[in-house]
């Protein structure tokens, strides 16, 4: 088992990412030693309550706590006001006191929606993370942003809101489909272009996904060092912690544009990632090279590489909706090369630089 501190200046606060196999044996002795009488509620989705949720109900109470599991529809669409509002309903029905303990149980969707729950319930009580995804395991678990989404964009209400603790079980990961594998992915090759050019090279060895499973555990501590750092830095998001949306703005933006049901979260990022640096190779703002060396790695992981939207002004439309936005501009993360990266503002009207689909700019990738 690998501990990570995660301390956040800013606030005092301070908490541990455990990560490890069958880790959850370290949860329930947790639970028994701070939470024994009190009660815990389980925030999951349908899928991860199929195949885990009776277990971990059972591991809980044997620990000596009342448990009551929530379970929504998988999908995006579930970050809503309506079922965020089932949730205190149910908090409520079960009464639940600032004493007992919210457990986020699942990929990023169970992450946002119960962490904004603990940070808005009786304005705010303890909330534990388990994440189950590999793209939860990588990025989402880990610094504190919890949300949900608006018909106009995605994760406009929202609180910066730590957890008490991450449990990174990694043998989760052998239930997850391989798509949402290769959607994880997208995030771990994010940190390996915008802060560790060592970890893009090691991802670039990699025959194939199998592989890198080989070593997921090891690449998982090195994306969560690589964020606890970068969110111990900037913990409100107005400075370094930017670059970590490297890919996310137009990935955010094709994700909505489809009504969340075509692309991953990790797709729609892999598309935004390759589709912003090949315009700013072309732009030359980046290192020549590094457009083809992100678009190699993205199709070895089998992602998507390609904005496949026609309407080049629909998706800035509703990138306009973004929260990035501040006035008529929105920070666009760039690499400088691999391994580095720098923030950009750019106005609404330059936007449609950014999104060419021209034969040129695709020639960058061939």
């Amino acid at each position: 088992m690998v501990t990570i501190e995660v301390s956040i200046k800013s606030s005092s606060k301070k908490y541990n990412i455990q990560i490890g196999k069958n880790i959850r044996q370290e949860l329930y002795k947790y639970l028994s030693e701070r939470y024994r009488g009190k009660k815990a509620v389980i925030v999951t989705d349908d899928n991860v309550n199929k195949l885990y949720g009776a277990s971990l109900y059972r591991g809980i109470v044997e620990a000596g706590l009342k448990c009551r599991l929530i379970s929504f529809k998988p999908g995006e669409k579930s970050k809503s006001l309506q079922v965020l509002s089932g949730i205190y309903e149910d908090l409520a029905g079960f009464s639940v006191d600032r004493g007992d303990i919210i457990i986020a149980f699942g990929g990023g969707v169970a992450g946002d929606l119960a962490g904004f729950a603990a940070a808005t319930y009786l304005r705010g009580i303890s909330y534990i993370q388990l994440p189950t995804t590999l793209l939860a395991q990588v990025d989402s678990s880990v610094g504190g942003k919890t949300a949900i989404d608006l018909p106009f964009g995605k994760n406009l209400v929202g609180s910066f809101y730590h957890p008490e603790i991450v449990f990174i079980d990694t043998l989760f990961l052998n239930t997850l489909e391989d798509r949402y594998l290769r959607d994880g992915m997208a995030e771990v090759i994010k940190y390996g272009c915008i802060k560790d050019k060592g970890l893009f090279d090691r991802l670039s060895d990699y025959e194939n996904l199998q592989q890198c499973i080989a070593d997921m555990d090891e690449l998982v501590c090195t994306c969560c060092s690589i964020k606890r750092a970068v969110v111990e830095a900037d913990e409100l998001d107005r400075g370094e912690r930017m670059l970590l949306n490297f890919g996310h703005t137009f990935g955010h933006a094709v994700e909505q544009y489809y009504n969340y049901e075509k692309y991953t979260h990790g797709e729609a990022v892999a598309m935004g990632m390759a589709e912003i640096t090949k315009r700013s190779e072309e732009m030359g703002l980046t290192e020549r090279g590094t457009a083809k060396a992100l678009t190699e790695i993205l199709k070895k992981f089998g992602l998507p590489y390609e904005i496949p939207v026609a309407n080049k002004k629909e998706l800035i439309n509703v990138m306009s909706r973004d929260k990035k936005f501040s006035g008529d501009s929105i920070r666009l993360v760039l690499l400088n090369k691999l391994g580095t990266a720098f923030i950009m503002k750019a106005k609404s009207e330059e936007l449609e630089s950014f999104l060419d689909t021209t034969e040129a700019a695709r020639g960058i990738s061939e």
